[in-house]
């Protein structure tokens, strides 16, 4: 395949940020609705079963999928028991409730969007039969906007009612909950203990989008942002303390990136037994235009595992391009265990 000099386009310069001003009347308070209907179970006890190290071990192999450059696998320190990866897949739905232009998961009606991911699941499951492939929902908690608000911190913070409905969504398939934020002109500090209460449930974990991080004083849209390593350090330190203060299996992080700039000083982000960190390829456009982001910008620099997403729409703005199936997206040295789908 011939591959394209230019990383893939951005996940949601245009798209996203429109779709996010137009998400309702909801009012940009400093804090969220404190509206709970949901009370988060937390998981008090450590899991019984240990960590099997040498499972853990050859399905960090497998996923390097021959890769013989020596950057991967990565080499870490054992996660703690109960960890979800490499020893599972996740197949994760994106989106926000009140829009159906910022991903499938607000775009379709919940029995029809949850059947399309059980369908997807099911296909990533055929395609390879070695891991156990998971359904995830991946929901935008925070939505960078174009207009500063009353805290003049140019993004919008859910309900909690919201982030409820997702949750219950989730339990009718056994399926993970992702909490994602785009911070705007706020900072991760500001943003993360918001939504502590739902990092206390086990099945909860999270993810951070460089591109709507403003550390410039830009609009969201207007530039793409970026986080450094020690953004993604505070981070995991944050989940990691919740992980061991309430005896939790380890959380993910997913990092959304499509440019070098997106993430700086990789090789300074710290890694934790409570967490593990996910790099995901966030681009669209045409598969080669895809493929040469992911070896460009997540291949070349290892942090733990990899992510790969996929677009139903913007992956088919360019002539020739197409939804990629699971067996192109695995063919990629190495392997991503995490596939987002917008």
């Amino acid at each position: 395949m011939v591959l394209i000099s230019l990383g893939a386009a951005g996940s949601c310069n245009d798209s996203n940020v429109q779709a996010a001003n137009a998400v309702g009347n909801i009012q940009d308070t400093t804090n969220p609705a404190k509206k709970d209907t949901i009370s988060p179970a937390v998981n008090n006890t450590t899991p019984a079963v240990p960590l099997d190290t040498a499972l853990f071990n050859q399905k960090l192999l497998w996923n390097a999928n021959g890769d013989s450059s020596g950057k991967w696998p990565v080499k870490t320190a054992y996660p703690l028991p109960g960890a979800v990866l490499p020893f599972k897949r996740i197949i994760a739905f994106y989106g926000n409730l009140y829009s159906k232009q910022m991903g499938i998961l607000g775009e379709l009606p919940e029995k029809q969007m949850l059947d399309k991911l059980q369908a997807e699941v099911k296909a990533w499951q055929s395609a390879d039969t070695s891991v156990e492939v998971v359904p995830a929902l991946h929901y935008i908690a925070i939505t960078a906007q174009q207009a500063p608000g009353a805290a003049g911190k140019y993004r919008l913070r859910m309900p909690f009612k919201e982030i409820d409905k997702v949750i219950k969504m989730a339990e009718k398939i056994n399926a993970l909950v992702f909490l994602d934020i785009q911070v705007g002109l706020s900072t991760l500090q500001q943003e993360v203990p918001e939504f502590e209460k739902y990092f206390k449930m086990p099945h909860v974990h999270f993810g951070i989008d460089p591109e709507f991080s403003m550390k410039t004083g830009h609009a969201p849209g207007k530039v793409v942002g970026t986080f450094d390593a020690a953004d993604i350090n505070y981070v995991t330190d944050y989940l990691a303390k919740i992980v061991r203060e309430n005896n939790l299996p380890p959380k993910i992080l997913v990092v959304h990136r499509f440019t070098r700039a997106m993430v700086t000083n990789t090789k300074n982000v710290k890694l934790r037994p409570e967490v593990q960190i996910v790099m995901d390829m966030d681009g669209w456009g045409h598969q080669a235009r895809k493929i040469n982001t992911y070896r460009q910008f997540i291949y070349p620099e290892p942090v733990q595992f990899t992510g790969f997403k996929i677009f139903y729409k913007n992956d088919l703005r360019e002539k020739g391009g197409h939804i990629m199936t699971p067996e192109e997206v695995l063919k990629l040295k190495p392997q991503p265990i995490y596939i987002q789908y917008q």
